[in-house]
């Protein structure tokens, strides 16, 4: 999964990338099976200028890891609201490329269509992969919502206040525990995104493929940080 050697590096290429592959996005169901299933996450060490990506491999039924990676990068654009994924993507294409399996569906801790240019992380990595994909986050970002009803599985429509067009969820994975905010990556519809994320969490408020790529992308981070540290 080769970086473009034309990735942007200015704000402008980066809102042109977006605007141009926003109408590649398939936010419907195809028909491939899903039995694999990855979890992508990113951290960062600013002052070194390192990114550090995870992907973990999870049995889509028994939700058992059975593989991961990770990659190290430097950090390749600046920080800029709602282009987090010109930040992210490098790491996170190097980390899945790193996977000797190719997961059928890949959960983002971020954003697909609930994007103000509706091309989040989950959406920008699934046209450049191919791959289905859909996005987690935990904040609402830009767009409106009301809070769901306590139980499990309540969620509300996450609306664009300037157009009121439904982008994503609020999903309540967990009894009484504040929701996470589901929206479509490319090749998944909104309800299948919503179901498989409702399975992933069915013991914490964040998918099991969110808390494992999160744990290891920490990990890998300090240990890089620790080889980059002088010895005394």
């Amino acid at each position: 999964m080769p970086i473009p050697a034309d990735w942007p590096t200015t704000e402008a290429q980066a809102l042109a990338e977006q605007q141009r592959l926003r109408p590649l996005v398939r936010a419907r169901d195809d028909d491939a099976p899903s039995r694999l299933i990855a979890g992508v996450d990113v951290a960062y060490d600013d002052d070194h200028d390192l990114v550090v990506a995870a992907a973990v491999l999870l049995d889509q039924d028994t939700l058992d890891v059975v593989e991961e990676a990770t990659a190290v990068d430097r950090i390749a654009f600046p920080y800029v609201p709602g282009l987090l994924a010109f930040r992210e993507l490098p790491a996170v294409l190097d980390a899945l490329a790193a996977l000797t399996r190719t997961p059928d569906t890949v959960v983002c801790d971020g954003y697909g269509l609930a994007h103000p240019r509706r091309l989040g992380l989950a959406s920008h990595l699934g046209v450049l992969t191919g791959l289905r994909t859909l996005g987690v986050a935990k904040t609402p970002f830009t767009f409106d919502h009301h809070e769901p009803a306590p139980e499990r599985g309540a969620w509300t429509p996450l609306t664009d206040p300037a157009t009121g067009e439904e982008v994503g969820r609020a999903v309540r994975t967990r009894p009484g525990v504040k929701p996470v905010y589901v929206s479509v990556g490319h090749r998944i519809g909104l309800d299948t995104a919503v179901r498989t994320t409702l399975h992933l969490a069915r013991r914490y408020r964040l998918p099991e493929t969110t808390r494992h790529a999160d744990s290891l992308c920490r990990r890998a981070l300090a240990e890089a940080q620790r080889d980059r540290t002088p010895a005394n």
